[in-house]
């Protein structure tokens, strides 16, 4: 199917042929008609892509910390690195869909195959969309109107934060596609409205809306002008609807209103305050999050966990229904707002205008009729080999295309010589770009025909933890060899079931099966393994984890997507010791601080030839301090191994220090082992009874 995407590095837009996304659960597929190009964040997307290096560090400064506190633990070129793979990923642009569903994902009710729905879906001929971020479109409203819909929800819910009655002076700032809708949703409130904007075109549809208006490209002084609209005693409320760096809006809006007066941002605008202009009147100030409640929200969007309506009365949803109602009503001209029609095929055209000088408002992009190529979930890339590889040559697939399959794997898999096959997102366009990217010879978003392919000889599974049990025994049973970045799983019960598969199928009736436990064959632990050789006696490890804190909604520490951070990260660890103990667990007991559902706390581990472990895994230090630190004690001699940059010893003969020029847990030569085990038919270079009792002990200290 044909997609807009935008390089985030070079600003490229470009319609490109991505698979077709499936439905998934608590998810509509839907065919699109028509969807809107956002000029204003589409604008700023395109021009965030075109800027330099430098200028996209100015424009966000979080982000900028968080690269200087990981330059200090981690590295300048995996730093580069990590930045670099970052801005290559490309953008799925626009939100504001219309279309007719053609699947239904499992678990959604209240909608069926053939109902016309407006989404937040993106400019894709298919689009996949949580059914939370849908609503049914009136017979009355046309696909043309229906994809204003979104935009619709985003003024909508500027208003709602203004909270207007009957009769109420306003002034809207701003008056492109938002502000405009904006006018029209206070007006059918009963209030007073003073449009503002430099453009005469939108500032004559304003007028046509109901507005007075204020034309700044005249020279008009809206304070003043404002003042006289709202009889001398100041607006009761102003909503900033543009988008500009400047702090002079804010501070006009400030000056325009009325004692207690109320201030809403929807747009963009600086925000450095005067606190003079805010205390005098004892101003409120908002800042409007999108659609409305439940917006990055997960147990709203993607899990469909509805507020209460006796509690919130307006979520995203229901306000995409009550724009549409005023659509069907006609109490919103939408046909005004439409200032050119693109077919898709076009979309360069479209791009250029929104970025270019010419007047433009509401641009529409047009979709074909549904067709069998539509349907395709497998596209061809390219330069990934035949469908036959050649002897000796291992053929492998991914499943998932995330930041760490990108970044990490597939590099370490190439490297080590494999033969890229076919790599499989939910979405596509992660696929594809791994694909383009890395040489892989289809994108997909059909897991089942990766396991399928007969010229598969390996799966890498890179999704989220909470899907591995389940793909692995899928990969197993279709008689793949199976490398899945860890965790193998993330309850006892699928580990069971991993296990009880493994005993069914027999060595000798599947491939092998591996966790990307890398550490372990990271060149510093292999020289601490080497040395530890020659010394007798149990030893004593203390291993410290300087997580750093994830935010509560983060799907790592979701129970079912993520398993926690401690089954999720944590099971890295305890494999470390197991292996330089070089004996099995044979007791365990963990404690946390708060609760058993911590991501911070100590595990303790005793191994059976009398060594003992100790893993701190802490999420409350800084970013600023190394992340991993391992201490090794034995027969009185001393190991440090700083963040797999330096390992020192002391009193170690013939051996003081062994420093790396950049940071190397053992990725490469962990995916190289796989490929060479592979190639030889050789067993797990991990043995099977080591991954599955590491995985039983994780999953075992976790629940406290």
């Amino acid at each position: 199917m044909k997609q807009i995407l935008q390089s985030l590095s070079t600003g490229l837009t470009e319609v490109a042929e991505v698979p077709s996304p499936g439905a998934r659960p608590g998810r509509l597929l839907v065919h699109s008609h028509r969807s809107l190009i956002s000029s204003g964040t589409e604008r700023m997307l395109v021009e965030f892509g075109q800027a330099s290096l430098v200028a996209k560090a100015r424009q966000q400064p979080d982000k900028v910390r968080a690269v200087v506190d990981k330059v200090l633990t981690d590295g300048l070129a995996p730093t580069l690195a990590a930045v670099r793979g970052k801005l290559a990923q490309p953008l799925a642009l626009g939100y504001s869909n219309v279309g007719v569903v053609v699947e239904v994902g499992r678990g959604v009710s209240g909608f069926a195959v053939g109902d016309r729905v407006a989404s937040n879906g993106p400019h894709a001929e298919v689009v996949c969309v949580p059914f939370q971020l849908c609503a049914r479109v009136p017979d009355a409203v046309s696909d043309d109107q229906a994809a204003f819909t979104v935009l619709g929800s985003i003024a909508l819910q500027g208003v709602r934060l203004v909270q207007p009655t009957l009769g109420e002076a306003v002034v809207v700032t701003g008056l492109g596609l938002i502000g405009l809708l904006a006018v029209q949703l206070l007006r059918a409130n009963g209030c007073r409205v003073l449009g503002i904007d430099f453009d005469p075109e939108r500032l004559a549809l304003a007028r046509r809306f109901g507005a007075e208006t204020v034309d700044l490209g005249a020279g008009a002084d809206p304070v003043a002008v404002s003042l006289a609209f709202s009889r001398g005693r100041g607006v009761d409320a102003v909503l900033l609807t543009a988008s500009t760096q400047s702090n002079e809006p804010l501070h006009q809006a400030a000056l325009m209103c009325r004692q207690r007066g109320r201030i809403v941002l929807t747009g963009v605008a600086g925000l450095n305050l005067s606190r003079d202009d805010f205390y005098r009147k004892e101003l409120t100030f908002q800042v409007s999050s999108s659609y409305g409640p439940g917006r990055y929200d997960g147990n709203y969007e993607d899990k469909g966990l509805d507020y209460p309506v006796g509690f919130v009365r307006w979520t995203e949803q229901r306000n995409f229904e009550a724009v549409l109602d005023m659509m069907a009503d006609r109490r919103i001209d939408i046909d005004s707002l439409i200032s050119h029609r693109f077919a898709i095929e076009r979309a360069a055209e479209a791009y250029a205008l929104v970025t270019g000088d010419q007047p433009s408002l509401g641009i529409v992009l047009e979709y074909p009729g549904l067709g069998v190529a539509l349907a395709r979930s497998t596209v061809s890339v390219g330069e990934g080999g035949p469908a036959t590889p050649p002897r000796g040559t291992p053929a492998v697939s991914f499943i998932g295309a995330g930041n760490y399959a990108t970044a990490v794997l597939i590099p370490a898999f190439k490297l080590a010589g494999a033969q890229l096959r076919s790599i499989a997102s939910s979405g596509g366009v992660s696929s594809l770009h791994a694909a383009r990217r890395f040489g892989f010879a289809q994108a997909t978003t059909d897991t089942g025909s990766v396991l399928a392919d007969s010229a598969n000889d390996a799966v890498v599974i890179a999704t989220r933890h909470g899907s591995h049990a389940g793909l692995v025994i899928e990969a197993l049973e279709a008689g793949k060899s199976v490398f899945v970045e860890k965790p193998l799983c993330v309850t006892l019960d699928e580990l069971d079931r991993i296990e009880a598969c493994l005993h069914r199928l027999g060595p000798a009736g599947r491939g092998l099966l591996m966790v990307g436990f890398n550490r372990r064959f990271a060149p510093h632990v292999q020289k601490i393994q080497n040395l530890l050789a020659g010394a007798t006696g149990p030893k004593a490890f203390i291993m410290t984890v300087n997580a750093g804190a994830l935010p509560e909604d983060h799907w790592a520490k979701d129970p079912e997507a993520g398993g926690g951070r401690i089954v999720g990260e944590g099971c890295h660890f305890i494999d470390l010791l197991r292996f330089l103990a070089a004996a099995p667990i044979v007791g365990h007991q963990s404690m946390y601080l708060g609760s058993s559902t911590s991501d911070t706390g100590t595990i303790d581990l005793k191994f059976g030839d009398g060594s003992i472990g100790t893993i701190h895994y802490f999420a409350n230090g800084s970013r600023r301090f190394p992340k991993e630190r391992l201490e090794v004690f034995v027969a009185g001699r001393t190991l440090r191994l700083d963040n797999f940059r330096i390992l020192s010893g002391f009193g170690w003969p013939g051996f003081t220090t062994m420093r790396l020029w950049k940071q190397d847990k053992g990725q490469r030569a962990c995916a190289a082992a796989f490929v060479a085990a592979l190639k030889a038919g050789g067993p797990s270079p991990i043995p099977e009874a080591q991954i599955l009792e590491v995985s039983r002990v994780t999953i075992e200290v976790a629940s406290g």
